[in-house]
């Protein structure tokens, strides 16, 4: 069993930042990757990030060169810096942790940027 909590959201301008973090316990030694999603209302959840436990990433097209995804294994937390913010990235964003094939996700943090 793995265990998400996400923090740092928030109301912000655009092109404002913000950073989230998600931090994990549980049986973390197990985890392969982790990642942030997001839903928009109306929308289906989408992925944004994901890093790998070898430290690998990968970002959707419509937030690369503007968030980024980290972690620091001491503290067992992943971030994702969110820079240059814009009106379409208001969304309840999602940690996700991936292990052996599960799915584990964390209850979600609000993003909303006013325009």
């Amino acid at each position: 069993q793995v265990q998400l909590v996400e923090s740092g959201g928030g109301l912000v301008q655009a092109g404002g930042s913000l950073r989230l973090s998600c931090a994990a316990s549980g049986s973390i030694f197990s985890i392969n990757a982790m990642g942030w999603y997001r839903q928009a209302p109306r929308k289906q959840r989408e992925l944004v990030a994901v890093i790998t436990s070898g430290g690998s990433t990968n970002y959707a097209d419509s937030v690369k060169g503007r968030f980024a995804i980290s972690r620091d294994n001491a503290k067992n937390t992943v971030y994702l810096q969110m820079n240059s913010l814009k009106a379409e990235d208001t969304a309840v964003y999602y940690c996700k942790a991936y292990v052996a094939g599960i799915s584990y996700w964390g209850q979600g943090t609000q993003v909303t940027v006013s325009s």
